[in-house]
């Protein structure tokens, strides 16, 4: 039966007429040695084509799957099947009295989808989700499974892999005992004069937010956790009522603040896993940087801010520690990250996105590779120093390139 597959902002529709949702690992075995072409859609939550098979190609779905949910509470750590989410697996994480060191601002991504794109929470001490991966179980071209771990010397490409290598059909994390995390919000953080390294580390994560209607930032968001000293934040003001990043959205929808102790699940995350953030009427842009060069970056910013702030819903300005995947846009590197919030227009946004890409040159700003970006594969190949063995480590797993479609061939190509 045809029918039409879109992501969840509803920008990108899929050529693929219809989504396939194995119920069994065998039938997804089946189905993958049998197709030409195959991408794994996720929850959807990609701005660009990443997920796009092509004309004849399967997208395929793994949520009809039965989850995979195994704590090893000895051992600290938990084996999720490839189509949970993290809301899904953190309750059941929480409940075995573990935690993840960290979380994305949404709660309703996939944990497969996620690490394969380098998806990030904050935090200076804090690498990207995909940090917390041990073990990559992946249904490689011919239906057969592939296990990839810590020790192994592919596996610095198995986990930021941008679905290049196979489906992932479960990944083991580790875990840590389980932690509260108080939220605090503060209000107008100027840009003039800050001091970004003491900010960025004056809690366990720290989110900054503008608008660039003007200099500076309206809000931070400092998430501490209730095991480490109460931040000093004299730089803005305490806000005086519940906030949500969106100028005008309700903030009924966002994690408890002011300094309310929580579980880590339900502070770690910008908004409420119950809740569902927005509509997707929005395009989103991140853009992760050496750290070093953040407050240039943020002055160059600020230097177009009226070319921003008419596509802009918010920016949101973080921190996230080395990561040692090949593909990581953190990958070797302390770093900043830059994400946008754009309207839902398209074409209001793009020429926006290449003068955003224009003030950001010069500082090796390297695009998420789930958002919309024009950076041109050239520049970003050079960006990754790892990327001809992530070539060869594709060549090995798909020697044919079932799993390579126009946008993974853009970056492999060389």
């Amino acid at each position: 039966m045809t029918e039409t597959v879109t992501n969840w902002a509803g920008n990108i529709t899929y050529t693929a007429g219809e989504l396939h949702r194995p119920h069994s690992p065998d039938a997804l075995a089946a189905l993958v040695a049998d197709s030409a072409k195959v991408r794994v859609l996720g929850s959807g939550h990609s701005f660009n084509e990443i997920a796009e098979p092509g004309a004849g190609g399967v997208l395929l779905s793994l949520a009809a799957l039965s989850p995979v949910l195994d704590v090893d509470s000895a051992a600290g750590t938990v084996r999720v099947g490839g189509g949970v989410r993290y809301a899904e697996l953190a309750r059941l994480v929480y409940a075995h009295g573990l935690a993840l060191p960290n979380m994305a601002s949404l709660p309703h991504i996939s944990v497969a989808g996620s690490v394969a794109t380098g998806t990030h929470g904050s935090g200076v001490g804090n690498g990207p989700l995909a940090a917390s991966v041990r073990e990559v179980e992946l249904v490689t071209a011919d239906g057969s499974t592939v296990t990839i771990g810590r020790g192994d010397e592919r596996f610095g490409g198995a986990v930021t892999s941008l679905g290049a290598l196979g489906v992932v059909t479960a990944l083991t994390l580790d875990l840590e005992p389980s932690y509260e995390v108080e939220q605090h919000v503060f209000t107008e953080l100027p840009l003039d004069g800050l001091d970004f390294e003491t900010v960025a580390a004056s809690a366990y994560s720290v989110s900054l937010f503008t608008d660039w209607r003007a200099p500076g930032f309206r809000q931070v968001w400092l998430k501490r956790r209730t095991d480490q000293p109460l931040p000093d934040f004299p730089w803005a003001a305490p806000a005086t009522e519940k906030m949500h990043p969106v100028p005008g959205m309700p903030a009924l929808n966002c994690t408890e603040q002011f300094g309310v102790p929580g579980p880590w699940h339900e502070r770690l995350p910008h908004f409420r896993a119950e809740f569902t953030p927005s509509s997707g009427a929005e395009l989103q842009s991140e853009y992760l940087l050496p750290r070093t060069h953040a407050l240039d970056a943020l002055r160059a910013l600020d230097a177009i801010r009226t070319t921003l702030a008419p596509v802009l819903q918010v920016c949101e300005v973080r921190t996230v520690a080395a990561d040692e995947q090949w593909l990581s846009p953190a990958y070797g590197r302390e770093t900043v990250a830059l994400h946008f919030t754009w309207i839902e227009d398209t074409a209001a946004v793009l020429p926006v996105v290449r003068r955003l890409e224009e003030a950001l040159d010069g500082f090796d700003a390297r695009p998420h590779w789930g958002k919309v970006f024009t950076t041109p594969a050239t520049a970003l190949r050079a960006r990754y120093p790892r990327l001809g063995d992530f070539r060869a480590l594709a060549r090995s797993l798909d020697p044919e390139g079932k799993f390579a479609n126009v946008f993974v061939e853009d970056v492999l190509s060389g």
